[in-house]
């Protein structure tokens, strides 16, 4: 496994961008609520360590790991949000259901980040067993909780930089939730 002898929740808070002017989603799965609860409290706790406003966290809940795709959308249309954060726990189970949720899930996140210009940070645990989910929603090896608010820094960061280096004076979020750019250049992108 990736986290074996990785505590999830190190990182060297002076190597992030500032966030303290950014503004995050976080959609939260009721699902396996004790454990979405914990990576929850991981995410906001490493954004108020980095002088993220509470008020700019702000928290959905939905049903379950599958509705975290239409909240994140929802999200990316109504809020102005520099990334969201997509929370959930899918644990094995005896059924194929496990296979279908965790590749959907998977899928539906991977749209939004290319349909839409906002980063949305996968943060769903998909574990063969219960005790797999506490070791890494705040137990021995630590919280992805914590590592997906960073990975949100980050990437709220890159958006910005990318949107002030092509100098785009105005962005419109338009109803798809992609973005408008109002000057006629397109964005190239140079490797």
């Amino acid at each position: 496994m990736a986290t074996i002898n990785k505590n999830l929740s190190v990182y060297d808070k002076s190597a992030l961008p500032s966030a303290k002017d950014f503004r995050f989603g976080v959609v939260v799965s009721e699902w396996n609520e004790n454990i979405t609860e914990g990576l929850y409290k991981g995410a906001e706790d490493a954004f108020l360590d980095n002088e993220v406003p509470a008020q700019n966290i702000i928290r959905w809940n939905v049903p379950g790991s599958f509705e975290l795709i239409y909240g994140a959308k929802k999200m990316l249309q109504t809020q102005k949000v520099d990334a969201v954060i997509a929370i959930g726990c899918v644990i094995q189970g005896q059924t194929k259901h496990f296979d279908f949720v965790c590749e959907g899930v998977t899928q539906g996140i991977k749209d939004l980040n290319v349909q839409t210009d906002i980063p949305v940070i996968f943060c769903v645990l998909t574990d063969n067993t219960m005790q797999q989910s506490i070791d890494r929603s705040g137990g021995i090896h630590g919280n992805k909780g914590t590592e997906a608010a960073i990975a949100a820094i980050k990437m709220a960061y890159i958006r910005q930089q990318a949107s002030l280096t092509h100098g785009y004076s105005s962005q419109n979020l338009l109803t798809s939730g992609a973005v408008q750019l109002d000057e006629g250049t397109p964005l190239e992108l140079k490797e």
